[in-house]
């Protein structure tokens, strides 16, 4: 499976332009999902040119390797002088998802048990109180 990341306020806090503290649990999740699981991880943020590379250094200094940045393969932007910005990936992870991002452990266990589905997610997560609430509106 192909993972688009996030960087700002996934992998740590949102300081933009500056690299923020690191979010708990976050790149070590990453690494059990690449060295356990063998999918391929794309790092996709906004961020461009010496920001960029900071937060590959970061990563990288973690000891966290991406299949890509910003691009669908490696080589993407050998192949095209302006790669597009639109990825194709299998799954997002992203703190401005809908709903936000839940705790590195459970996304690290979603990954690795394959219930990666949101739905999924928020039904087995959620307190009974607001099931009944979205049963209530024909939601779950």
């Amino acid at each position: 499976m192909v993972i688009a990341v996030d960087f700002d306020g996934t992998l740590v806090t949102h300081e933009y332009p500056r690299i923020g503290r690191p979010i708990p649990f976050a790149i070590e999740a990453l690494k059990k999902i690449q060295m356990e699981d063998h999918h391929e991880i794309i790092l996709w943020t906004v961020r461009e040119g010496d920001l960029l590379q900071e937060a590959i250094d970061y990563c990288r200094s973690r000891g966290l390797e991406f299949y890509a940045v910003n691009s669908n393969y490696p080589e993407e932007a050998l192949v095209a002088k302006t790669a597009p910005r639109k990825i194709t990936a299998d799954l997002f992870i992203d703190d401005r998802n809908l709903g936000g991002i839940p705790d590195w452990g459970i996304i690290y266990q979603m990954v690795h048990n394959g219930t990666h589905n949101q739905a999924q997610w928020e039904h087995s997560t959620m307190p009974e109180e607001r099931k009944k609430k979205k049963k209530i509106f024909g939601i779950f």
